[in-house]
């Protein structure tokens, strides 16, 4: 009896310690969240996008106003990140099913490549 219990302990404190991992927005120091009505715009990272170079991210080149949210969406079944070539942003992993959000709050030519994937790349352009 003491053995049943000691492994139903056991799986508890697994099971509790995993639930406070979210695949679905991973979080990140440099995470802006929309502002409510904000102007928004989407980038997809398509299934196999480690293969894709330039294509890797849908649109790779992306133009949005200023004060735009921008939110990176994994479809791949691998991770990718979204990661500023200068001072910027860096998403962190993004999961597959993931996504990342980044508030643009300057006009300015901002390119960005997947730290795992160097290769994939993309162009944030804002106006």
């Amino acid at each position: 009896m003491l053995f049943r219990l000691t492994a139903v302990a056991a799986i508890l404190v697994v099971a509790t310690g995993c639930g406070g991992y979210s695949s679905s927005s991973p979080v990140s120091p440099s995470a802006t969240p929309p502002p409510p009505g904000g102007a928004s715009s989407s980038v997809t990272i398509p299934v196999g996008a480690e293969a894709l170079g330039n294509r890797a991210f849908m649109p790779g080149d992306l133009e949005v106003a200023v004060g735009t949210t921008v939110t990176w969406m994994n479809t791949d079944s691998v991770s990718h990140t979204s990661t500023s070539n200068a001072t910027g942003w860096n998403s962190g992993i993004v999961p597959p099913g993931g996504q990342f959000s980044f508030a643009f709050q300057s006009a300015g030519t901002f390119p960005y490549h997947c730290a795992i994937h160097p290769g994939m790349v993309g162009t944030v352009v804002v106006r």
